[in-house]
C-alpha cells in the first residue's frame, strides 16, 4: 500500500488512485468481459491468425508422429479400401502416385491425432465472447468435439465407405472389370471421412449456439421439418453415388445427432426468461 505524502501549505491534497472502468473490465489473466472489453475487428483477425498458426503446427507434429507408424496405418487403410475389389489390389499410373498416397495417409492420421488440440484452439477463439461460468465448459467441449470427430471418421470407415464402395463395385460384369486407380479411391475415402467427422460436430455446434443464445430447444423443435430437409440435402452432397441407401446411412446419424443437440440445448441453453447474468 503506497503512502500518500501530507500536502504542503498552499498545495492541493493528492487524490487517491481509483481504477477506471477499463481496468475493472479486465481480469488478472488478461481476459476481458464480453460486455465491456469488446475486441476490435483487427484484434479478432489477429486472434484468428494465432489460433490457425497453432493448429497448423499441431497438424505438422501429428503428421510426423503418424509417419513413424506409416506401415501399420497403410495396412489398416488399404485393408478397408481393397475389401470389395476383385483381386484386392489397386493400380497406379503415375510415378509418384503411390508415394503421395502414403503422405496423404500420414496427413489424415495427423489430423486425427491433433484433433483435441485443434478443438482447443477453436475453443480459445470463441471463449472471449463467453461469461466466466460458460468458460468452465472448455474441457467438456474439447473432449466431446474430439470424440465426436473420431466417431464420425470411424462411422465413415466401417459403415459409409463400404456401402458406397459395394455400390460402385456392383457394376462389374463379364465385359467390364473393376480395376480402379488408388488416387480417386483414396480421394473418395478422405472426402467421406472428413465430411462425417464434421457432421458429427452438430451437438457441439448447437451447444455453443445455445449458450450464446442464438438457438434454443424450442426453436430447434419448431423447425425440425426444415432441419430434416436440410439433413437430406447435406447427405446428398456428401454421398458421391447418390444411391438412397448411402443417403439414408448419412441422414440417419445426422437426424439422431440433431435430436441429441435438442437435448443439449434444453439442458445447457440460456433460459429466455433468465436475467442477464453478471460476469465474473
Amino acid at each position: 500500500m503506497a503512502l500518500v505524502p501530507f500536502p504542503k501549505r498552499g498545495e492541493e491534497s493528492p487524490q487517491p488512485y481509483t481504477p477506471t472502468g477499463s481496468d475493472e473490465a479486465s481480469s488478472p489473466f488478461g481476459e476481458t468481459d464480453p460486455l465491456d472489453g469488446r475486441m476490435t475487428f483487427l484484434e479478432h483477425l489477429d486472434e484468428l491468425r494465432k489460433r490457425i498458426t497453432h493448429a497448423v503446427v499441431a497438424l505438422l507434429v501429428g503428421f510426423l508422429i503418424a509417419f513413424v507408424f506409416i506401415e501399420r496405418t497403410e495396412a489398416f487403410v488399404y485393408a478397408r479400401l481393397t475389401a470389395e475389389i476383385p483381386g484386392g489390389q489397386f493400380i497406379f499410373t503415375e510415378p509418384g502416385e503411390a508415394f503421395f498416397i502414403m503422405m496423404k495417409i500420414a496427413a489424415l492420421s495427423g489430423v486425427l491425432l491433433a484433433s483435441p488440440y485443434i478443438m482447443w484452439q477453436v475453443w480459445l477463439f470463441i471463449a472471449p465472447g463467453l461469461y466466466a461460468r460458460e468458460k468452465k465448459l472448455a474441457i467438456p467441449f474439447v473432449i466431446g468435439s474430439s470424440s465426436l470427430f473420431v466417431a464420425g471418421t470411424a462411422f465413415s470407415h466401417y459403415v459409409l465407405f463400404p456401402a458406397a464402395w459395394r455400390f460402385f463395385a456392383s457394376f462389374s460384369n463379364e465385359w467390364v472389370v473393376f480395376t480402379p486407380r488408388i488416387d480417386p479411391v483414396f480421394g473418395l475415402y478422405v472426402k467421406l471421412m472428413l465430411g462425417m467427422g464434421l457432421v458429427f460436430q452438430m451437438p457441439m455446434i448447437i451447444l455453443v449456439l445455445a449458450r450464446i443464445g442464438i438457438v434454443s430447444a424450442g426453436f430447434l423443435l419448431r423447425n425440425i421439418k426444415y432441419s430434416v430437409l436440410l439433413i437430406f440435402i447435406v447427405a446428398a452432397v456428401i454421398t458421391p453415388d447418390g444411391s438412397p441407401v448411402s443417403q439414408a446411412l448419412v441422414a440417419a446419424p445426422m437426424f439422431l445427432l440433431y435430436l441429441i443437440g435438442i437435448g443439449v440445448a434444453w439442458l445447457f441453453g440460456k433460459s429466455e426468461k433468465a436475467e442477464p447474468e453478471n460476469p465474473a
